[in-house]
């Protein structure tokens, strides 16, 4: 199964063909549409054969295969199909996650924290990190900085390392936890700012982002602060 998404975040539709199918859902042999997954909501859109169109509801990741939930039967293993995905949908989830990689480096290098969690959504999206204490000003001049890193036009650009070359970079992973066990690490290079560990669709430069403005910020427990940020339009 070929995950074209890893390779190129900009195609929105793509030929395929039905590996296997059950009642309400499909795997293909290649596919542009993002499972769920690193608080990415999945893509959704359709999938085609012949005159025959049917809407994915959802899309997950499970035992290396990645499964289109269907709103509807139909497709058998074997058919040739062709798949589109809500472009739209995509493009502002692309921008969101980016601009969640922008804020977390900024908080990084002004604290030293790291990332908990994430929830990246149409709408507004958070960020969790692990700091003691905060104030609502100094979340407020870290949206700023990001928002400055947004406007410098930075290139963004993505490429596989092994694992052994992404353990070797002490710098690579912000969140808090290890290095994803898998042989081959796909690495988001944000120009001269900053390399993070990560399967999500991106865009390619800081300026296609426009900007975040924050909602909010709260504790969240010990150590766990959250922010909230929507993206300027």
């Amino acid at each position: 199964m070929k995950a074209i998404y890893l390779e190129d975040s900009y195609i929105r539709s793509f030929d395929s063909s039905v590996e296997a199918a059950s009642d309400n859902s499909v795997s293909l042999n290649a596919t542009a549409f993002y499972p769920e997954s690193g608080g990415q909501p999945s893509d959704l859109g359709f999938i085609c054969r012949d005159a025959l169109a049917v809407q994915v509801l959802r899309v997950e990741s499970a035992d290396g295969r990645i499964l289109h939930y269907l709103a509807r039967e139909g497709l058998e293993p074997g058919d040739p199909v062709s798949g589109s995905i809500d472009w739209d949908r995509r493009y502002k989830l692309m921008r969101s996650h980016t601009a969640c990689h922008i804020l977390s480096v900024v908080i990084f290098q002004e604290t030293g924290a790291k990332i908990t969690g994430n929830q990246i959504d149409l709408h507004r999206s958070r960020v969790d990190f692990s700091l003691e204490s905060f104030e609502l000003a100094k979340m407020t001049d870290y949206v700023q900085r990001a928002n400055q890193i947004v406007a410098q036009d930075r290139k963004i650009a993505w490429k596989f390392l092994t694992r052994e070359e992404a353990a070797s970079l002490s710098h690579l992973v912000k969140l808090a936890m290890d290095v994803p066990a898998r042989d081959s690490i796909r690495v988001v290079e944000i120009e001269g700012l900053d390399q993070q560990a990560c399967g999500g669709t991106h865009v390619k430069s800081t300026a296609e982002v426009k900007g975040l403005r924050l909602v909010k910020a709260e504790n969240k427990g010990k150590s766990n602060r959250r922010a909230y940020f929507e993206l300027e339009e």
